[in-house]
């Protein structure tokens, strides 16, 4: 069968025939196996993704269905998963590899930053690495260090990258088309702690956005939060309690992290005058400064308050019975928000 290309026909099929709740562990799934059906130049491969279906089951029954030469386990070495998806990329293949916690792709660092992310400039658009590197990614499961990291400022900060993370089943399977269709590399953020949500992918009221768009998942009026991945249902849940102080909380799922949607974005922040920012990773240099700074350039007259950072603490990933304090929460967004003067 010819490859997907179209975005418009990928969001069709996800939205077209009402299917009950998924996970977004299966949708996930679903995704890589449409992309397998449909087009035979694409492979999946990493550790323990083949007969096992990876530590967290994401490639389950892939490789029974479509066989070793399409699904197999790599060798536990980060950097050769890399250095052999960019020479497949470079003859016509698309890999899909998995990094299997988000600290594990740091052996790879190397290889994404000074060859997956330079290739095309490189060779001034002779060669193009249509590579998606998933990578489980942040807190809320009990983990350690190594197994709880958030690091997509190491990857926003490096050009040549797409970077995105779903927050939800519907954008996970939209989205992992979309970045298994790009003919340039794709860092595919999944939020560990919400593989288990479930919600309905395709019986949806309007067609799956682009992955490069960000969206309001809660109209307000008073400030915006901006929240990605795992911080999403966070923001969610603030705005719901902000209801019983009479705040009204504009919620916006960034959803791509590079590019970024400064439209989406601006167009919120300059209807309620105030936001914050939402991450799991530690404060200082992290992705949540870029946003802050970002916004207020453009959109400084239209701001009633310095953006706020409400994040994980500068320190490495504590242990499981701490993890509670590291993370961001409801209450400690709203206390965060009481510290603004809000009589302007």
């Amino acid at each position: 069968m010819a490859k997907t290309t179209s975005q418009d026909s990928q969001a069709t099929k996800s939205t077209t025939q009402a299917v009950k709740p998924v996970t977004m562990a299966a949708a996930l799934n679903s995704a890589m196996r449409d992309a397998l059906t449909e087009d035979p130049t694409v492979v999946i491969f990493g550790e323990d993704v083949g007969p096992l279906g990876g530590v967290f089951r994401i490639t389950d029954g892939l490789t029974r269905d479509f066989g070793e030469e399409r699904v197999w386990d790599s060798p536990l070495a980060e950097s050769g998963i890399i250095g052999t998806a960019i020479g497949m990329a470079m003859y016509g293949l698309r890999p899909i590899v998995e990094m299997q916690f988000d600290a594990f792709s740091y052996p790879a660092f190397e290889q994404i930053v000074s060859h997956v992310a330079k290739m095309r400039n490189r060779t001034r658009g002779r060669v193009s690495l249509p590579i998606v590197i998933r990578i489980p990614t942040s807190g809320g499961i009990g983990g350690v260090e190594h197994h709880s990291d958030s690091s997509e400022a190491y990857w926003t900060h490096t050009p040549g990258l797409t970077v995105v993370t779903p927050s939800n089943p519907t954008d996970a399977y939209s989205m992992l088309r979309e970045a298994i269709a790009s003919d340039d590399p794709v860092i595919f953020l999944e939020p560990k702690s919400h593989y288990w949500m479930k919600e309905g992918v395709a019986d949806q009221s309007r067609p799956a956005l682009p992955m490069n768009k960000a969206a309001v998942v809660r109209e307000g009026t008073d400030v915006t939060l901006l929240s990605y991945g795992p911080t999403v249902a966070v923001a969610l849940k603030t705005a719901k309690l902000a209801e019983e102080e009479d705040l009204s909380v504009e919620v916006i799922d960034l959803r791509s992290l590079s590019p970024f949607d400064d439209e989406t974005v601006g167009a919120s922040v300059r209807k309620t005058s105030r936001a914050a920012v939402i991450h799991e990773a530690a404060q200082f240099g992290g992705y949540g400064a870029e946003v802050a700074a970002r916004v207020t350039e453009r959109e400084f007259y239209h701001l009633a308050a310095p953006i706020l950072r409400i994040t994980g603490a500068d320190i490495p990933f504590p242990a499981p019975l701490l993890e509670k304090y590291y993370l961001p929460t409801p209450e400690r967004i709203l206390n965060a928000l009481s510290t603004w003067e809000w009589e302007v």
